[in-house]
């Protein structure tokens, strides 16, 4: 039976703890996370730092993945994100590093937090709580402490605001015009939500029921948001997506194409994530793959609102969002429940 994604009681029937509310939040999020993050001192830097680490994991981390962005464009050193207990060897005094973690209490990145200071590194940290917060305090260390009570993954805002304001105030990237971003995104908001009419987001997720959805970055930042809706498929549709980024999937994964009828998978659903502003060589890549897939899988393209390159990427991954949540709602799950984490974390702690 077709579900009824124009009635807001309809979408929202199984979603007891609110996620799409906290989806169309998002824009406000991003602001009282501002507010927050101008309110707190940051010492200035005695020497600008060779490298900047972002250590978080899930959507403690996504906020890194924008920040690498914005680095590769603005900044003069690096930025990686760390998604594992420890750092890189090359992390070493004077170097900065973000410890992100939301609710306070993710062991990868408590590890990685004493792994910094075991380094001399400068560190601050992102956090709602939690052990971080007790940790970082007692070390002397800036704390950004956000709101609690809501899933990672929606707390995209306070992960990644305080991250631009901190690196803003420390000279270490171009102030970025997070207000007007703000506008961009209450505006989107406003098309992507129930109510809207010829919704792109609703269309989008009634494409993908049923199918694998196939996510493709055409170019290195649109991959990172290609990720971004993955993992919001993951969680909160509860559905397997795969990604790839142009160039680099033309020198491996076009071939994966040639017999993937004989696979056993009923239908592919292709979706390429654009800024608006590839090259030439980069939309003739698109355009020869898509002719070379053929009808292995249909490709439709979404492209980011917004003049910056933050209002493109944070556009971009808040359509994901919205999309998600229906897809959640078509595929008869609870967006919030997130059952098979809980148990991996519970076996895990009975082996430590």
């Amino acid at each position: 039976m077709q579900v009824n994604l124009d009635t807001r009681s309809v979408v929202t029937e199984l979603d007891p703890d609110g996620m799409l509310n906290l989806v169309e939040d998002f824009p406000q999020q991003c602001l009282k996370a501002l507010e927050i993050a101008e309110r707190v001192t940051f010492k200035s830097l005695d020497r600008a730092p060779s490298l900047v680490v972002v250590a978080g994991m899930g959507g403690s981390a996504a906020g890194g993945d924008f920040m690498r962005a914005l680095f590769d464009e603005h900044a003069a050193i690096p930025l990686i994100v760390n998604r594992d207990y420890d750092l890189p060897s090359f992390v070493g005094v004077g170097d900065m590093v973000f410890c992100s973690s939301y609710s306070g209490n993710t062991e990868e990145t408590l590890s990685a937090y004493m792994a910094a200071k075991k380094k001399g590194a400068k560190v601050i940290a992102v956090t709602s709580g939690g052990k971080l917060k007790e940790l970082a305090e007692a070390d002397g260390f800036p704390v950004v402490i956000v709101p609690s009570g809501q899933p990672p993954r929606t707390a995209l805002g306070y992960m990644l605001i305080p991250l631009i304001v901190a690196c803003q105030k420390l000279r270490l990237i171009h102030d970025q015009d997070i207000r007007g971003v703000v506008e961009l995104l209450e505006v989107a908001k406003k098309d992507w939500t129930v109510e809207a009419k010829g919704n792109e987001a609703k269309k989008l997720a009634i494409r993908l029921k049923g199918t694998v959805p196939i996510l493709y970055g055409l170019g290195s930042w649109q991959g990172s948001i290609a990720n971004r809706w993955r993992c919001q498929f993951n969680e909160n549709a509860k559905m397997m997506a795969f990604v790839n980024v142009y160039p680099e999937l033309n020198h491996n994964e076009i071939l994966g194409w040639n017999d993937v009828a004989n696979q056993g998978v009923a239908k592919f659903s292709g979706i390429v994530l654009e800024g608006g502003s590839e090259s030439e060589k980069m939309k003739d890549r698109a355009a020869v793959t898509e002719r070379l897939v053929g009808r292995q899988c249909e490709f439709e393209h979404v492209q980011a609102r917004g003049d910056t390159l933050l209002g493109k990427m944070l556009s971009l991954a808040y359509l994901g969002d919205f999309v998600s949540i229906y897809l959640a709602r078509l595929n008869g799950v609870d967006p919030e429940t997130i059952e098979s984490i809980n148990k991996l974390k519970e076996a895990l702690e009975q082996i430590s």
